[in-house]
């Protein structure tokens, strides 16, 4: 049987960027697990001897690696990442959202050149709508691990409410 992924994981998930992990959703557990690179390619490898020396609190780790050589692309998923989810194309739907056009011109220039995430957030605090602008996002970010869900059939819970879907 396979356990429901809870909604704030998988949101959770969309905000993390490390290159020296592997990230996977797991159907069996419904959790999302966490891998360092090297212990991924030292199971990969065969290089067991490199692995005995791991620390306690990494030896889990080296199981959920070893599960992950071993599937076959059934237990465990890529789940959404940042680049999926694409925040700026959600700062250009969130701007043609707001009513107030003045807002609206200032948050479109700040989105232009290099720069553009830290001067539309900059700009939505000289605004004072930067609370819209998140509330906007994690409800974007909510729909989106939902879509993401179905579209792999993954049962989820919304463990804010506790309701599954």
């Amino acid at each position: 049987m396979n356990l429901p992924a809870k909604l704030t994981d998988l949101i959770d998930v969309l905000l993390m960027d490390s290159p020296e992990h592997v990230t996977r959703f797991d159907r069996q557990t419904g959790q999302i697990v966490v891998v360092e690179r090297s212990i991924l390619s030292g199971v990969e490898e065969g290089a067991e001897d490199s692995l005995t020396h791991v620390p306690d609190w990494q030896k889990a780790e080296v199981e959920v690696a070893r599960a992950l050589c071993e599937d076959a692309g059934e237990r465990f998923l890529r789940p959404p990442d940042k680049f999926d989810f694409n925040e700026y194309r959600q700062m250009e739907r969130f701007i043609g959202t707001l009513s107030d056009q003045e807002a609206a011109d200032q948050l479109w220039r700040a989105m232009k050149g290099k720069g553009a995430c830290r001067y539309f957030k900059d700009t939505l605090h000289r605004s004072g709508i930067q609370d819209e602008w998140y509330r906007y996002r994690d409800e974007a970010m909510k729909e989106f691990v939902i879509g993401w869900a179905k579209a792999n059939n993954v049962l989820y819970e919304d463990d804010r409410t506790g309701r599954r879907f």
